[in-house]
């Protein structure tokens, strides 16, 4: 049996080490450990609960609008307010503009790579690769410039985001009870200008080369799959929203139970009580842990390590979302020749960002004509000295969960969980492997393995500046 270290795992946010015990041509063990230790949780104690609107986004410079709407949504429910529509309409609006960015950026600059031979791309953007080639010299070329092209792309969806929140990363416009900016005709009109632009990349450019990239892969919609999938649904609307909250573990898709959400310690480098609810736990840093691997808690769902991210929420939405999306995932799913169950895998997540980012930007072309841009866009609150609340949401990468007790009027405990504290968490008490970690166990590779164990990593996107919190 050989031992393969990967450390750390490139075209990732953070610093994950990877470490995959191949043997006749099979990974037959693998562990995911999360290398830094932030303490970010324990900085919000003692501070005023607003503070966690401000602080939470500094967790990652990628994704800082998902912690800045799980933040507010978790001070919403402590402060026991609700965002006035026109507050909800742009709080997604500006969510949505993120989600589009993150997902133009995981398919061209963090995955694509791993498909492209040595030299294809322009100076030293990316090593590439010479084994598994599948693509033509024409279409080599045609990928590398689109690589490029989505560089502008993103910097345009990067500017969509700036323009209602304030600034990116790190918005200023959302916060408890809504949001502070109140756009006026021009700005409306200039993310109209903008937003078409990204959408038209994504119709026209984004999805054919998803599409291109699954046919030449199909094998990988058999490679690195989970099937135990949780989704809390994300962007919220009058009390709805627009992807259902769910988990798929034994079954079909089942209601969300925020309830049954546990973390484990056993291989993390932390001291405390062994699968406490986040709304409970008490845990403190112990590099010394003789048992730990990684600076990752693991997170479980009834028990069950679950995957998240855009498999569960499209498996979730099939079955309880939209019809409009149900209409675009049936589409693009027969023309990639797969099958719903199949999402679960390297190619299936690929193929969920690409569906979603279809569904997402219909959906905020709609949001912004319905726009008042004279109604009341946040409402007020003050602060109570006790309260508890707890923020649910998706981030691009999947369920990420904020929980706030407050105490004399500051804070006393604050939990984050993030998609990649579930996706790339270690080994639990009964040893039960993460979800990065089954997806690696049982491949089939060639050489070293250090090819598959890329594609099947960078497929779940992994972040772990939020995942070390």
């Amino acid at each position: 049996m050989r031992t393969v270290t990967i450390d750390p795992i490139t075209r990732i946010e953070g610093h994950l080490r990877v470490e995959i015990q191949v043997e006749d041509g099979v990974i037959v063990g693998a562990r995911c450990t999360g290398a830094l230790y932030r303490g970010l949780e324990e900085i919000l104690r003692g501070r005023h609960p607003l503070d966690a609107q401000r602080i939470t986004t500094r967790i990652c410079g990628v994704c800082p609008l998902a912690h800045s709407t799980a933040a507010s949504l978790c001070l919403d429910d402590a402060l026991g307010i609700s965002p006035p529509r026109n507050g909800e309409l742009l709080r997604d609006l500006i969510y949505g503009a993120n989600f589009l960015h993150n997902h133009i950026l995981h398919f061209y600059h963090l995955a694509l790579p791993d498909y492209l031979p040595a030299g294809a791309l322009p100076g030293a953007l990316s090593p590439g690769t010479d084994e598994d080639r599948r693509f033509s010299t024409a279409e080599i070329e045609r990928l590398a410039g689109h690589y490029l092209a989505a560089l502008d792309v993103r910097r345009r969806a990067q500017e969509l985001v700036a323009l209602f929140g304030g600034k990116m990363p790190h918005d200023m416009a959302i916060v408890p009870g809504g949001v502070t900016n109140r756009p006026g005709p021009g700005d409306v009109a200039a993310f109209r200008f903008r937003l078409k632009e990204v959408v038209d990349f994504v119709r026209g450019t984004y999805i054919p080369d998803l599409l291109l990239l699954a046919n030449r892969y199909q094998d990988y919609f058999d490679l690195g799959r989970v099937g135990r999938l949780l989704t809390f649904g994300c962007f919220p609307l009058e009390g709805d929203r627009l992807f259902p909250a769910g988990a798929v573990l034994d079954g079909g898709p089942e209601p969300l139970d925020p309830g049954e959400i546990r973390e484990g310690l056993a291989c993390s480098w932390y001291a405390g009580a062994d699968l406490q609810p986040p709304w409970m736990e008490e845990a403190r840093p112990d590099p010394d842990k003789a048992t730990a691997y990684s600076w990752i808690k693991a997170p479980r769902y009834r028990g069950e390590a679950c995957e998240v991210g855009p498999a569960a929420r499209a498996a979730v939405a099939l079955a309880h979302g939209p019809r409009e999306f149900r209409e675009i995932a049936g589409e693009l799913l027969a023309e990639a020749e797969a099958s719903p169950e199949r999402l679960s895998s390297v190619m299936g997540r690929h193929l969920a960002r690409g569906i979603e980012a279809m569904f997402i930007a219909r959906a905020m072309e709609a949001w912004l004509s319905e726009l008042d841009l004279s109604a009341p866009v946040a409402a007020a609150f003050t602060v109570p000295d006790e309260a508890q609340g707890r923020g649910l949401i998706d981030a691009p990468r999947g369920a990420l969960g904020h929980w706030v007790e407050i105490a004399d009027g500051k804070i006393a405990r604050y939990q984050v969980i993030a998609p990649t504290t579930w996706n790339a968490s270690p080994r639990d008490g009964a040893g039960k492997p993460g979800p990065i970690e089954c997806a690696l166990e049982g491949t089939k590779v060639t050489g070293d393995g250090l090819l598959e164990a890329g594609r099947i990593v960078r497929s779940f996107d992994p972040c772990l500046a939020c995942a070390i919190q």
